[in-house]
């Protein structure tokens, strides 16, 4: 929750140099879009972590971090040369995540909550 908090001023005050840009230095914008990709991915990696999800939803969570941290680093470095790679692998991590989901997969989550709604009938 702390990391999650912490994201949403980052995005907060991205919001904010939106509509004053004057008010923060120089490239701060690059900094705060790449930490707010950042922060919320590890902040779910740890959440995922808690939770004691299986391995393939754990998996599964790996590539979608991977995904924001590639995103990340395009806003941080978009002058790099790499950026452009950057920025594609995130988009194939975040199609690829919404695949397996559409894909049913990892299952083993949605079959172990329906075994227990079973059981509690």
């Amino acid at each position: 929750m702390i990391l999650g908090l912490l994201t949403f001023a980052a995005v907060l005050l991205l919001f904010v140099q939106d509509a004053e840009p004057q008010l923060f230095p120089a490239r701060s914008h690059e900094f705060l879009a790449a930490f707010s990709l950042a922060m919320i991915s590890l902040a779910y990696l740890i959440f995922q972590l808690l939770r004691r999800s299986g391995l393939k939803e754990i998996t599964k969570t790996i590539l979608l971090a991977a995904a924001f941290l590639f995103w990340a680093a395009n806003q941080l470095w978009p002058s790099l040369p790499q950026a452009g790679l950057f920025n594609d692998i995130a988009i194939g991590l975040f199609v690829l995540d919404v695949f397996l989901v559409i894909a049913g997969w990892p299952a083993e989550r949605h079959v172990a909550l329906a075994a227990r709604e079973r059981k509690s009938r």
